[in-house]
């Protein structure tokens, strides 16, 4: 009487699409874009696998692109039903999904300038109206394991995951799922967050469930040991040496405000000098503002800081650009400095000025801060290939290089299984995604090893009875 299909965010980390259906409704979690390779972004324009008109609801579990920015184009092929997600998440949608579909638009409108397409003529995924729409059919509700019914027969409860500001655990229960009446619950891990990571509280204990869905994005490796403030002290030091910039591709929402924090954090104790952070992404900054004011998830040490009327995310000489002229004269800069811009794997945005110009400086730093999906130009430059193409250029990487594995977001396999200690009876089943295929396998292979539990690696397109 209940199934789940798999359309997206297995196999890859990106395009997070989970269909739940009981009774005869049908619940989409997370309605990601496809990133990365191109046969993964080819799939946003593959005919849906289900009809966006007969989805009752949507259920977000965080508001980063790779799980809500195919939601617009869902709303433009029908789809009529409320969006429910947590209070934080929808004011961070309310930034990401507008700037997605005018990035939509501004690629279609260079291919069509450029003749760069098989179409003519070539058009977006969505356009700002199609955002708008989205945003009207947001339901905003606490992220606070309180229940919610997102439609008859089927509720949803949010809890703190610890990704990003907003970011929850899904807990689904479907009612009279089962041949005997009893109901289904199924809980979505959506992005876990590490423990003891700033500004954010811990991941919340994941409650009982039968059916379980667990992000594997590290499944196969452990961070570094190395703490985050000490590579980073080192690098910035290593670069005032050579008196060179310093470029930090950075998501404008998580990311940015992790190494801000951090930064001002480091100043404050003497360990670097305060030198110009400039911060080239208006949508961190309003990103940072939705930070400040959603203070229910904030860690105690974060609340404090702002209890004392100070700015947690302000570094002792940070400047915020709002124009594109203002992010040019970026470059006219000669001194040491750090950049920090979108997008954070160098897929696209006005990161992508910037590296054009440090990538083939030998003096120069590029740091990477986050999980760089197959087929980004910043897998492509961690694996150390010589040179990228960067708007049609071919740029020369002749600068240093950089990595901190530290500042991820997801929670590595070690942190995984640390959480799922916390589920008092074991589930039916466990799925593992949002991993690349070794990842998915190896998150797998650990949770079998701790729990000897039942362990599946779903694949694309592919549908389980839930019993």
């Amino acid at each position: 009487m209940a199934k789940i299909s798999f359309y997206g965010g297995v196999g890859t980390v990106t395009g997070s699409k989970y269909l739940l259906e009981s009774n005869g409704k049908k619940v989409l979690v997370d309605c990601g874009l496809f990133q990365g390779l191109r046969e993964l972004r080819e799939r946003n324009w593959q005919p849906l696998p289900f009809d966006p008109k007969e989805l009752d609801a949507v259920i977000i579990t965080h508001a980063h692109i790779d799980h809500t920015g195919f939601l617009p184009r869902v709303v433009k092929l029908g789809f009529e039903g409320k969006v429910y997600t947590s209070r934080a998440t929808g004011d961070l949608m309310k930034i990401l999904l507008p700037d997605s579909a005018r990035l939509q638009v501004e690629e279609a409108d260079y291919r069509n300038r450029k003749g760069l397409t098989s179409h003519s003529p070539a058009l977006p995924l969505y356009d700002e109206d199609d955002a708008k729409e989205t945003l009207d059919r947001l339901v905003q509700v606490p992220n606070d394991g309180s229940s919610i019914e997102v439609c008859d027969g089927i509720s949803a409860s949010f809890n703190v995951a610890g990704h990003i500001l907003g970011a929850s655990l899904v807990l689904v229960e479907m009612e009279n799922a089962r041949e005997n009446g009893e109901s289904i619950r199924f809980l979505f891990s959506g992005d876990l967050g590490h423990y003891d990571q700033p500004i954010l509280k811990d991941p919340a204990p994941p409650p009982t469930c039968d059916y379980l869905m667990v992000e594997s994005t590290y499944g196969d490796r452990l961070h570094s040991e190395v703490k985050s403030d000490d590579q980073l002290t080192e690098i910035i030091h290593e670069a005032l040496d050579r008196n060179a910039p310093i470029l930090i591709p950075a998501f404008s929402v998580g990311r940015t405000q992790e190494i801000l924090y951090l930064i001002r954090e480091l100043e404050e104790e003497g360990r670097i000098p305060i030198l110009p952070v400039i911060v080239d992404s208006p949508m961190a900054k309003q990103a940072t503002q939705v930070y400040n004011r959603w203070r229910e998830e904030h860690d105690e040490e974060y609340a404090s800081i702002l209890a004392r009327q100070k700015h947690p995310l302000k570094t002792g000489s940070m400047t915020t650009t709002n124009s594109r002229e203002d992010s040019k004269k970026i470059n006219k800069l000669n001194d040491a400095r750090i950049i920090i811009s979108a997008s954070g794997m160098l897929s696209g945005g006005r990161v992508l000025h910037h590296a054009k110009r440090i990538l083939p400086n030998p003096d120069a730093t590029i740091i990477f801060v986050g999980y760089q999906a197959a087929g980004t130009r910043g897998r492509r430059i961690i694996d150390g290939e010589e040179e990228v193409r960067i708007m049609r250029d071919w740029i020369p990487v002749n600068c240093h290089i950089e990595r901190i594995d530290g500042f991820s977001a997801h929670a590595d396999w070690k942190a995984v299984i640390r959480w799922l200690k916390g589920l008092s009876t074991e589930p039916k089943a466990v799925f593992t995604t949002h991993g690349e295929p070794e990842s998915a396998s190896a998150m797998a292979r650990h949770i079998r090893d701790e729990f000897k539990w039942n362990v599946l690696v779903p694949e694309y397109n592919q549908t389980m009875d839930l019993k």
